[in-house]
């Protein structure tokens, strides 16, 4: 009996305890999901929209949720794009606007989700989180810190990013950096140049710019990067020693005699624009951006022994980045094989390969002959929307199916730098 006496009073002071703990737990609000969490509810897997479903890289909610953004070089040309959340739900966004200088691309979404918003700041050595799939592994977040605030990374782009050690890999690239409030700091976008691969040092194009990038394209207000038509180089201390002329201007190598900057000459040493010295070269593009408000930029050039002045006129083509200009040309509702790229014969034969086109990605060849379109007869019908399969017959006499897919592309963009031998040269 004496254990039992003993027993009873703690068991009722368990029973206590547990009923506080329910009581509590029954009032006490939901824990909120940690900034991490929040912050990948707003990402995207991006794939193509076809059958193919090919993996293209990664996006995210953009502010109200209207938008999701991405960079350029992942979607490339192609007019709409599959986007996966962590809950596995899909949807089909059209890309409303790019720019392919800046590297930025805005997709259509669902409205109905609020998406990442900006945070404050970011300081030196500041932790970070890289959001996306890099390698194609979805919903990765990897940590790292700022280590540079601003990096211009292309000498012929306006564009300063943010340097960081978060591992980014081929895939990562349109997938949000944040802060550890979860708050919105960069968009991932290049390894270091150099490696396909992280070696430890990833670029994200700032918040800031980002903002003022989407605006500029969802409202139309951002005029496309000028294409000057020019090569040229850094004047570095050799060339500045041997032309005598100050360091950090540019030294034109050749011009496109149609270009915007036909009335430049090789040998030209570009010091100034608008009054506004070069104290190195990427500073060009950033005054040539600033110049476009006024629609001509001020040359101030070394032509020779002689100091010279030449005006470049600035004001853009067309509009080049709104989806009724995309969707209308280059997305098609119906497709026929000369959309495609191949020009028949009566007899059938493939006599004509347009270059580029789906076809000839598709492995489609000169002299082949077309038995049979989607498993029913070769004929002038449309095909549909999507992929098409076609039983081709070759001069051996072997027969083959290939898949045209009207999006396939030949390759992706490289990123970063000129594809050029002499890696100092920077086309503009």
């Amino acid at each position: 009996m004496r254990r039992l006496t003993i027993r009873f009073p703690l068991i009722a002071e368990g029973m206590a305890v547990l009923a506080v703990l329910l009581c509590v737990a029954l009032v006490s609000p939901a824990r909120a999901d940690p900034p991490l969490d929040q912050a990948m509810a707003a990402v995207f897997t991006v794939h193509t929209a076809t059958d193919e479903d090919r993996f293209l890289g990664s996006a995210f909610l953009w502010g109200a949720g209207e938008v999701a953004v991405t960079n350029a070089h992942v979607v490339a040309d192609v007019a709409e794009v599959r986007l996966t959340d962590t809950a596995g739900r899909a949807q089909i966004g059209r890309i409303v606007a790019r720019d392919a200088v800046r590297d930025v691309a805005v997709i259509s979404v669902t409205p109905g989700r609020a998406g990442l918003v900006a945070g404050s700041a970011l300081a030196l050595g500041e932790q970070v989180w890289a959001l996306g799939a890099p390698l194609g592994i979805a919903f990765t977040v990897t940590a790292g810190h700022v280590s540079a605030l601003a990096r211009q990374i292309e000498t012929a782009v306006p564009i300063r990013m943010i340097q960081h050690d978060a591992a980014v890999n081929p895939g990562s690239s349109g997938g949000p950096l944040i802060d550890a409030e979860g708050r919105l700091v960069g968009m991932n976008a290049q390894i270091a140049n150099g490696s396909r691969m992280f070696v430890g040092i990833g670029y994200a194009i700032s918040a800031a710019d980002l903002g003022r990038i989407v605006d500029g394209l969802v409202g139309e207000t951002l005029p496309p990067f000028p294409e000057l038509g020019l090569t040229a180089r850094p004047v570095d201390r050799q060339i500045a020693a041997a032309l005598a002329v100050p360091t950090g201007g540019v030294l034109v190598d050749a011009v496109d005699p149609t270009g915007v900057a036909r009335a430049l000459q090789a040998g030209d040493v570009i010091l100034a624009v608008n009054g506004g010295a070069l104290a190195q070269a990427g500073d060009l593009a950033f005054a040539i951006e600033a110049a476009q408000v006024r629609g001509r930029a001020e040359l101030t050039l070394r032509r020779g022994v002689k100091e010279v002045s030449v005006t470049l006129d600035l004001i853009p083509p067309a509009p080049v980045l709104a989806l009724r200009d995309l969707t209308g040309t280059q997305h098609q509702t119906e497709y026929t094989l000369p959309k495609l790229g191949i020009t028949l014969d009566a007899a059938g034969q493939v006599t004509d390969l347009a270059d580029p086109s789906p076809a000839l990605v598709a492995g489609v060849a000169v002299g082949d002959v077309v038995v049979s379109v989607n498993g029913g007869p070769v004929d002038a019908a449309p095909l549909g929307d999507g992929a098409v399969l076609v039983l081709l017959r070759g001069p051996d006499g072997r027969t083959r199916h290939v898949v045209i897919d009207p999006f396939a592309k030949p390759g992706f963009r490289a990123l970063g730098g000129a594809n050029v031998l002499d890696p100092d040269v920077v086309v503009f």
